[in-house]
């Protein structure tokens, strides 16, 4: 035995009730598991070396790695600040590449667009990017980074379509789709959890069904995912769930709905609807799951207010038609419409006392405002203001958008299917961003159980834990149990309390005394110890292998 926590409060995962007892880890793996009133130190522990590595976690809770299955990790691999907001929450296990972006494959001729694409996530991008241009080469990259938690990666179809025909807003020729699926085989051949998309953001808004369902059809023989940011998670969200599980049905494939929400005061209470579905589709035999992350807003580009059509070409074409004061007139006209047929962030929103600005690389001076509060200060038109932010921040800045009630909130979480996850975005330290990349796992632990009674602990860690591995199929972490992987999470339960807010996103957690990964400490008071145990988890192997 390498490692001995004793003395706990054990919290094992599958939602049955804690107990007092100790956990033994060898090897990377939990060799013992027993109830202290099931075991006398004297003898049945009389073999183990006096020199073993031993934590008395007298006070503490002891449980299994929180597994983040919404993680957008994979823009910051390795970095510091990747490494600390993740690990900080205990979370031991992250889920990469939804939303319909990955950073593979690539075709050298249009990376620069796929740079633009993928700007929410990343300050600077590796000078090897050229080089991904299939899922086995983008795989070496990732192993050889410093990972202080496991990760997965998923095959973004916003980066197919980037790599294959450029921000066109257009159906593809047979040729295209075939060369998207050829792609997307080789990624599911050598480890790819699966296919996401991102039907709010071009060029993933472009498509249609036939496209999605053809491409969730190569995924299928090897039992990969779909992971879907819905087409509207507002007025027409009932419908955008129809679509993710007539996906599944048709391609005969899991499906994820990511950060499920009822986007706008006007459409609160939908999730009633959204979940009946989803309900309906499980009892008729398929295999459907939902994240969420517990807060009232949420944070994406900056530029997803203005209307998909004028993204067409990229954010170049959009930048330029910014310019342009009879195009923003049309966008401004557009986005004043309450019949317009787009996921109207200005309206969901309730106008601009409800967007709050977070990342401006260009004009810092303005982050952590509501875009209201800037027109003010500079005695201008705030759609004005907006436009110009925009366009001064070549496309690139991001957005704080508050427009979910708690309701649907509750009613999302307490559902038999749902999961927690970060969607976290921290793309530096010294950028301001959401809470939800520090935060959420404790945040969740706090507010739904601790401030709010929705759920018992044992039950909001099941939704961290085993509720997570058994939907994504990670058969060897998410429970305390001998034999799984030795990811586990020691916290005081008393002090545990989230710190970061929407004024100060990047605070790090009260009351995670430990996260271990593989068996080895890699955060211990309140910072890193400089361990790198993580590994790539590859589907069907490995964590995914029974």
């Amino acid at each position: 035995m390498e490692l001995l926590i004793k003395n706990i409060m054990i919290v094992d995962g599958t939602g049955a009730p804690a107990y007092r007892g100790t956990v033994g880890v060898d090897q990377g793996k939990i060799c013992l598991v027993v109830k202290d009133d099931e075991i006398d130190f004297n003898t049945d522990l009389e073999e183990i070396s006096p020199e073993v590595q031993t934590i008395d976690g007298e006070g503490l809770h002891l449980a299994p790695g929180f597994i983040d299955p919404h993680s957008h990790g994979d823009g910051i691999y390795g970095t510091p600040h990747g490494q600390l907001c993740k690990t900080s929450q205990g979370i031991t296990t992250e889920v990469c590449g939804q939303c319909g972006f990955s950073f593979y494959p690539v075709d050298p001729k249009t990376l620069g667009q796929l740079q633009q694409f993928l700007t929410l996530f990343t300050n600077e991008f590796s000078e090897d990017m050229e080089q991904w241009t299939d899922f086995s080469t983008y795989q070496k990259y990732v192993e050889s980074l410093p990972l202080t938690c496991n990760t997965a990666i998923l095959t973004g179809h916003g980066t197919l379509r980037v790599a294959v025909m450029g921000n066109e807003n257009r159906k593809p020729a047979e040729e295209e789709l075939e060369r998207m699926k050829t792609m997307l085989k080789e990624a599911m051949e050598h480890g790819s959890m699966g296919l996401s998309t991102g039907l709010i953001y071009a060029p993933g808004s472009f498509s249609q069904l036939e496209e999605i369902v053809e491409l969730a059809k190569v995924i299928a023989p090897y039992d990969g995912i779909y992971m879907t940011h819905l087409r509207n998670e507002s007025y027409d969200v009932v419908n955008a769930v129809k679509e993710a599980l007539e996906v599944g049905r048709r391609a005969g494939v899991r499906v994820q709905i990511s950060h499920h929400k009822a986007y706008g005061i006007k459409n609160w209470g939908l999730s009633k609807e959204t979940l009946h579905l989803i309900s309906e589709a499980i009892a008729s035999g398929q295999e459907v799951t939902l994240d969420q992350y517990p807060y009232e807003a949420s944070m994406t580009h900056l530029n997803v207010l203005i209307p998909p059509q004028y993204f067409d070409g990229g954010v170049d074409c959009l930048l330029a038609r910014l310019k342009d004061p009879d195009c923003r007139q049309a966008m401004k006209a557009e986005m004043m419409d309450e019949t317009a047929e787009f996921d109207n962030y200005y309206l969901n929103c309730g106008g601009w006392d409800g967007v709050f600005t977070s990342v401006l690389p260009e004009t810092p001076q303005y982050s952590g405002m509501f875009i209201s509060d800037i027109a003010k200060q500079l005695g201008r038109d705030s759609f004005d203001t907006y436009f110009d932010l925009v366009l001064e921040n070549r496309g690139e800045g991001s957005g704080i958008y508050f427009s979910m009630g708690e309701e649907d909130l509750f009613r999302i979480i307490q559902d038999p299917n749902a999961m927690v996850g970060t969607d976290g975005l921290c793309k530096a330290m010294d950028e301001k961003g959401h809470p939800r990349a520090w935060g959420t796992f404790p945040h969740a632990i706090c507010y739904f159980h601790k401030e709010k009674q929705l759920m018992s602990l044992e039950e909001i860690i099941r939704k961290m834990t085993s509720l997570p591995a058994q939907r994504l199929k990670l058969f060897t972490k998410g429970v305390i149990e001998e034999g799984k992987d030795a990811d586990l999470v020691l916290f005081d339960y008393d002090k545990l309390q989230d710190r970061a807010s929407y004024e100060n996103s990047n605070q790090i957690t009260e009351g995670i005394e430990y996260v271990i990964v593989g068996g080895q400490v890699v955060y211990q008071d309140q910072k890193l110890t400089g361990i790198y145990p993580g590994k790539l988890i590859l589907q069907g192997s490995g964590a995914c292998k029974k």
